[in-house]
């Protein structure tokens, strides 16, 4: 096993709704479909983001799309009109997400 950056297997595409935020993960390649839906929990997102996201996340599969999409309550410090964050919009939690490392066998890349 070894550890590698998600956006080493996946790019995603993020947005953000008053104090909500989500981020659509697409893997880079079918095969990587299934390593994404092992590795990448809500429990495992919420970890990463560790006191930044107070509320839920949820995880909707599309493996239609090869990808999945996370909306994560409570993310953005209250939303762009109420944080004092600096950057309190949903896009930068894209970047943050593709730097969450996730374990893969030699063989699966």
């Amino acid at each position: 096993m070894m550890e590698i950056y998600l956006n080493q297997i996946a790019h995603g595409r993020s947005g953000d709704k008053g104090d909500t935020s989500n981020v659509c993960v697409f893997a880079r390649k079918p095969e990587y479909y299934a390593i994404i839906e092992r590795e990448v929990t809500p429990e495992r997102v919420k970890a990463h983001f560790k006191g930044m996201v107070k509320g839920d996340i949820t995880r909707y599969d599309v493996p239609s799309l090869g990808g999945f999409n996370f909306v994560m309550k409570h993310a953005l410090g209250g939303g762009a009109t109420h944080s004092l964050r600096l950057d309190t919009l949903g896009k930068s939690m894209g970047s943050a997400f593709m730097r969450m490392k996730i374990s893969i066998g030699d063989e699966e890349i």
